[in-house]
């Protein structure tokens, strides 16, 4: 489904922090070809890439949920995420870099790409988390957003988490797989965790540490240091309302997009609490709902109950209009200033 990496440079991109640096910023649109079709923009989790069908098959590719028949699939690589492999696109200075950042070079990826509205963005973790960024920068670009296991900002508990990465990262003779194994008793639960290993043991040692080197030496051969210190820092530097005094609802008052939150009832990052107090503070809009995913797999339960997240985004598309008709209906809005 996915074609090969394209790239767009940024030149003298300037971060919130003042520092200007030259950007690339590697994508694939997957599906219809662009402008032919309405345009769903995908961002993706924290050790995730720009090829979405090849981590969320089961929802996106021809036929499927976020069907690539019907719409043009457009997917950014993070940039500094290291997906295309070339070490010069590495971010070093990842302290500079905030998340809204990270909305501001998408911004300006999308203007050059000619797209000026997007029906639908959709993005898991830090990605939907973004989403809440790209909000608040380009109030009118997207039609509908929807976190799922996201929230606008970093809660205390979440600058926490990624407080103990960063120590790992730097203190860590194997700074990477230690973190992944500490990230993984937070992205999954402590139920689900009995679920599925129930104290068995492979012989003296127990199967969950078994499962837990595992995903640290999967994520050790694929990603690499610095690519996971700017992701963790970026994840730690959620702030959608930052600007307005953490008044989110000044912060989105000139938008008209319309909102779906989907939590998870176990989540044990972006707790599903925090999404709940979103949704009453914006409920009086009009244009939020709140939907809730009961699993016993935390965090992860996103890239796990497809079938839930699957019934709720196909009500979710049937209530935004979502046909799959052409996108030239769109072409004479003027939304995105950059």
């Amino acid at each position: 489904m996915s074609k090969k990496l394209e790239h767009i440079t940024l030149t003298d991109f300037q971060l919130k922090s003042g520092v200007r640096q030259d950007l690339n910023l590697s994508y694939q649109v997957s599906g219809r070809s662009l402008h032919s079709a309405p345009i769903i923009l995908v961002t993706h989790a924290l050790t995730g890439n720009s090829s979405v069908g090849e981590w969320w098959p089961e929802l996106v590719g021809a036929g499927k949920l976020i069907d690539t028949d019907q719409y043009t699939v457009l997917c950014f690589d993070i940039p500094g995420n290291g997906h295309d492999g070339i070490v010069d696109h590495l971010v070093f200075n990842y302290k500079d870099w905030c998340l809204a950042d990270v909305a501001s070079a998408f911004a300006k990826a999308i203007q050059q790409l000619g797209i000026d509205y997007i029906e639908l963005g959709i993005g898991g973790s830090i990605g939907g988390a973004l989403l809440w960024e790209l909000l608040v920068q380009q109030p009118g670009l997207l039609g509908t957003i929807v976190p799922i296991a996201a929230d606008w900002k970093a809660s205390d508990w979440v600058v926490a988490c990624c407080h103990i990465q960063e120590e790992i990262l730097r203190t860590s003779n194997s700074p990477v797989a230690v973190a992944r194994k500490h990230a993984m008793t937070f992205y999954r639960s402590p139920i689900g965790l009995k679920e599925k290993f129930a104290r068995r043991r492979d012989s003296s040692a127990f199967k969950v540490t078994g499962w837990l080197d595992h995903h640290g030496r999967e994520l050790k051969s694929r990603f690499s240091l610095p690519a996971y210190r700017l992701m963790n820092h970026l994840l730690s530097s959620a702030d959608a309302a930052g600007e307005y005094a953490q008044d989110l609802k000044q912060a989105i008052a000139t938008s008209e997009t319309a909102i779906e939150m989907i939590a998870i009832d176990t989540d044990g990052l972006f707790v599903a609490a925090e999404d709940r107090d979103t949704y009453e503070l914006l409920k009086s809009t009009g244009r939020v709902e709140y939907h809730e995913i009961a699993s016993v797999h935390g965090h992860d339960a996103f890239l796990i109950e497809h079938d839930q997240v699957a019934e709720i985004l196909a009500a979710i598309f049937e209530r935004r209009g979502l046909t799959g008709c052409p996108a030239q209906q769109t072409t004479d809005r003027k939304c995105i200033s950059v």
